[in-house]
Parts: structure tokens; C-alpha cells; sequence
């Protein structure tokens, strides 16, 4: 019963459109037929011979002229006027018509098959209607059902060491050392140990109980989410609203959250959570440079129109993407050459922040130098060693890009 009511429900679709094409095309047609003739000059000469021929009768009434002269005269207006109108006539046939016919002709071939071939391609025939709420309903559903932690490491073919899980859990059982673990955790985080973090993040937030803090909560967030290429998992989302219950201004949890929300094609609630983050965020953070890079094309996709202020604004303005946009493919790969030789010539010798080796390794990477990427990265590591924040980053960098972490 369902399937004879779609296809009903498709029939009338179809009925319903081709006849408001076909009525477009009607109006379209009759317009056309009223538009008056061409042939404007026939019909000015149409007019001055009528002048003439009364002018003939006033001066024959007046005596200026005598009958046969006045009866020449109308023989001889009276042979241009039948000339002037066969011209009219045969130019509206042949140009009018013509004409008319031909954009008659275009219409139908166009309006009607063009329209349904333009809708085929750009529409979803068949598809039902589908209010927004129900979407959005829809997208928050297939959010809370999105892979686990473990079910999404295992997908990436990238299992947990049980083996090592097993030791850790024996060894951090009698941790009792706040600030040992909290030692052993940036130990394991920056060396790229991620499994060995989110175990011993675990133990101390288990340890502080009640005192966890948000940062805490968020760094473990962070780990899970390194730990799985990216992927903000409901084990994260976990931590991340631990996090925010404590501090709902925390930058690692806003930005976490928000990525998840932009995973799960839920545009607008990821441009909710980063829009302050992008416009007031820490000054330098690596989390708010990456928030403003993204949050203008997040707007779009939520339906937003927004553009970031720009006191705040990062990168490339709208006019330098358009004037990329338009450039021939030689050319905007010579530019992006010479960009990536500035940006690596100055880091050399000036050095710079995470976003300008973020820009970098990123850069490198649309350009395919893969090794070049893999060896700015593992440079900029040694550089922002013991600074977790900026290595989280980088690593995320690293994960996008296809590099080694």
C-alpha cells in the first residue's frame, strides 16, 4: 500500500510540473503574440499617404488644384499605398512569424523537457518532502547512534593493545599521585601515546572524583578524540559534557563539541558552540585559529549568513578566494608554491606560531609533498614540546593530512 501511494504521490508530482511548465510556456507564448509588428517603417509610410490623399481632397475643395490633376494624384498615392502595404504585410509574415515561430518553437523544446531534465539532474526525484524538524530530528538521531569508541577504532583497523591496557591497568590501580599522573599523562600525550593517556586521564579524574576539573575532563576528551583519528565519540561527548558542566566557557570542550556537532551535519548547533569562541576567543590558541578558518563555511551549511568581523578574522579574505577561485590551475598552483616557499622560509628563520605550522604542514599536503609535510611536522613537534594544546593541534593536522602522528 506504501509503494502505491509513493508512486501516486510521484504521479501528481509529475502532473503538477509539467503543467505548470507547460502554462509557463503558454504565457510565454501569448506574450510573444502580442508584441507588435516589426515592420514599423511599412506603416509610417502607410500613414503619410493618407495625409497626402487628404490633403489632395482639401486642395481640390479649395480649388487650387482642377480634377484631373487631382485624380493623377490619387492614382499615384493610391499605387504607393497598395505598394506600402504589401511591404507591411509580407514583412510581418515573413519577419514576424519567422521569428515568433522560432521563440515558439525554443519554448516548447526548452521550457517543458528543459525544465524536468534541469530538476532530474539537480533535484531528488522521488524523494518525499521532508520538513526541516524532521530532519534535524533525523541528524541528532544518527548522532546518538554513532559508533563507539572502540567500534570506530576498529574500523580504522587500529584495535586497542589489550596486552597494554592489561599493564596499565595494574600499574595505575595503586597510582595515588595527582601530579605524578598528571606528569604521566603529558609524558604519554605528547609522545603520541594515546591509549596510555586517555587510561591514565581516567585514573586521575577518578582519583579527584568531585574535584575534576574541566580542563580535566576536556583533555581527556582531546586524547579519545586523537586517539580515534579525529573522531569525537560518545565516550568523549561523555567527558566533553562533564567538562562544560564545570566551566561551559572552556575552548577545548566548545571547540570538541562543536567538531562533533560538524561530524554529525548538524551545521547549526557546530556554529552555535564556536561562533564565541571565533569572536572572543584566547588570543594565539591553536582551537580558535582552526574555529575561525572553518566557522564561516559552517554558517553557510547551517543557512546562516555570517562573516567573521574583521578585527578577528584569519587567512585568506573572501576577495583572495574568489581571486584564486578564478585563476587557471597553472597559476594558482604557482601561487600556492610561492605562499608555501615564504611561509617556509620565514619559519626557518623567524620562526612562528602553531597556526603558521599548522598553514604549513596543510599547505604542503594539497601540494602532495607528503615527505616535506611529514618532516615540517615532526620538526614543529620538537618545537612546541610540553605544550599539549599546540601538539593536539598539530597532530590533528597530522591526522587530516594523512601524515604520521
Amino acid at each position: 500500500m506504501g509503494g502505491v501511494t509513493g508512486t501516486m504521490t510521484a504521479g501528481v508530482f509529475w502532473a503538477v510540473a509539467i503543467g505548470l511548465a507547460a502554462l509557463v510556456a503558454y504565457m510565454l507564448i501569448g506574450a510573444l503574440r502580442r508584441v507588435p509588428g516589426q515592420n514599423n517603417s511599412a506603416e509610417a509610410d502607410l500613414a503619410v499617404y493618407r495625409d497626402q490623399l487628404a490633403e489632395i481632397e482639401r486642395d481640390l475643395a479649395r480649388a487650387t488644384i482642377a480634377a484631373p490633376e487631382a485624380e493623377r494624384l490619387r492614382a499615384e498615392v493610391g499605387k504607393r499605398v497598395i505598394e506600402a502595404d504589401k511591404a507591411r504585410m509580407t514583412g510581418s509574415v515573413t519577419a514576424g512569424s519567422t521569428s515568433t515561430a522560432v521563440l515558439v518553437a525554443v519554448i516548447i523544446a526548452v521550457v517543458v523537457p528543459g525544465g524536468m531534465a534541469a530538476y532530474w539532474a539537480l533535484g531528488a526525484p522521488g524523494y518525499p518532502d521532508m520538513a526541516l524538524e524532521p530532519r534535524l530530528a533525523g541528524l541528532d538521531d544518527a548522532i546518538r547512534a554513532r559508533p563507539s569508541q572502540e567500534a570506530e577504532l576498529a574500523t580504522q583497523g587500529r584495535t586497542r593493545d589489550m596486552a597494554l591496557d592489561t599493564r596499565l591497568s595494574a600499574e595505575l590501580a595503586a597510582a595515588t599521585d595527582t601530579e605524578a599522573l598528571r606528569a604521566r599523562f603529558q609524558q604519554h600525550f605528547e609522545a603520541g601515546e594515546m591509549q596510555a593517556a586517555v587510561r591514565v586521564q581516567e585514573r586521575l579524574i577518578a582519583l579527584q572524583g568531585e574535584a575534576a576539573s574541566s580542563q580535566g575532563y576536556a583533555m581527556l576528551a582531546l586524547a579519545l578524540t586523537l586517539e580515534a583519528q579525529g573522531y569525537v565519540s560518545p565516550e568523549a561527548e561523555g567527558a566533553l559534557r562533564a567538562s562544560l558542566q564545570r566551566d561551559a566557557s572552556n575552548e577545548i570542550a566548545r571547540y570538541l563539541v562543536g567538531e562533533m556537532f560538524r561530524q554529525g551535519a548538524r551545521f547549526d548547533r557546530a556554529f552555535q558552540f564556536w561562533r564565541p569562541i571565533a569572536e572572543s576567543g584566547t588570543p594565539g590558541s591553536p582551537f580558535v585559529a582552526d574555529v575561525r578558518a572553518k566557522i564561516e563555511q559552517v554558517a553557510e551549511l547551517a543557512g546562516v549568513r555570517y562573516a567573521l568581523p574583521a578585527s578577528v578574522a584569519s587567512g585568506p579574505t573572501a576577495g583572495d578566494v574568489a581571486a584564486a577561485a578564478e585563476m587557471a590551475p597553472e597559476e594558482r598552483q604557482a601561487m600556492i608554491e610561492g605562499m608555501v616557499a615564504q611561509l617556509s622560509d620565514r619559519l626557518a628563520t623567524e620562526g612562528g606560531n602553531v597556526e603558521d605550522w599548522n598553514r604549513l604542514i596543510r599547505s604542503l599536503a594539497i601540494l602532495e609533498r607528503l615527505p616535506e609535510a611529514q618532516k615540517i611536522y615532526d620538526e614543529a613537534k620538537d618545537r612546541f614540546q610540553g605544550r599539549p594544546a599546540e601538539l593536539s593541534f598539530l597532530r590533528l593536522a597530522a591526522v587530516e593530512t594523512g601524515l604520521s602522528p
